[in-house]
């Protein structure tokens, strides 16, 4: 089990872990326009999740500088907008609307079943492909976290085809980690938190 304390303070927290885990998995892209794919996407997806209007001139722009400022500013895309690292947006977070809704896989969260959801809706291509690989990877290590065990990568696709309605596939090409690259840094982060430490009885 992976807890809040362990992990990194979120610089904006509206966006949830899973945008955060994207955005770290992109800056290891080597391939710089799969890198501008995939900042695209998130933007895209940080965008539909925000209330602010969409008609708006540059609406956003305000994301793409959210973007940089959650890599902090070490994504190496090209941004459509001009923006430096001086620059701070006025960022007020938005009250959280809690719902009763069941989730099918727990371990995922919600907000990672609504990534799905939405990338489902998108045309087929080189940027819906991305964006599975990338929800793949993020599966994966949740489901790890959670369970704290090996998983079968059958069962990972399984639940990604059964979360998006059998409308998302693992492209061809994809290859999934060994369990142990998922679960890399998780132990550090725990023994220098004190984390599994038995305290003694007092007698």
């Amino acid at each position: 089990m992976e807890y809040n304390t362990q992990r990194t303070k979120l610089i904006i927290n509206d966006y949830g872990r899973n945008i955060y885990k994207l955005i770290q998995y992109t800056k290891t892209v080597e391939d710089r326009d799969k890198r501008n794919v995939m900042a695209s996407a998130i933007v895209d997806i940080m965008a539909q999740n925000s209330p602010d209007p969409k008609d708006a001139a540059n609406y956003k722009r305000k994301f793409w500088v959210h973007l940089m400022i959650l890599a902090n500013w070490e994504l190496d895309v090209d941004v459509p907008y001009e923006i430096t690292r001086e620059e701070s947006v006025e960022f007020k977070p938005n009250a959280i609307g809690y719902h009763h809704e069941k989730s099918r896989f727990r371990h995922y969260g919600s907000i990672m079943e609504n990534m799905i959801k939405r990338v489902a809706e998108y045309p087929e291509g080189e940027e819906r492909d991305e964006l599975v690989r990338l929800m793949a990877h993020a599966m994966k290590r949740d489901y790890l976290l959670w369970n704290c065990d090996t998983v079968e990568d059958d069962v990972i696709q399984h639940q990604l085809e059964s979360l998006s309605d059998q409308k998302l596939h693992l492209p061809v090409d994809f290859q999934f980690k060994d369990f142990r690259e998922y679960l890399k840094g998780t132990d550090e982060e725990r023994r220098a938190n004190g984390t599994h430490k038995k305290k003694k009885k007092k007698k």
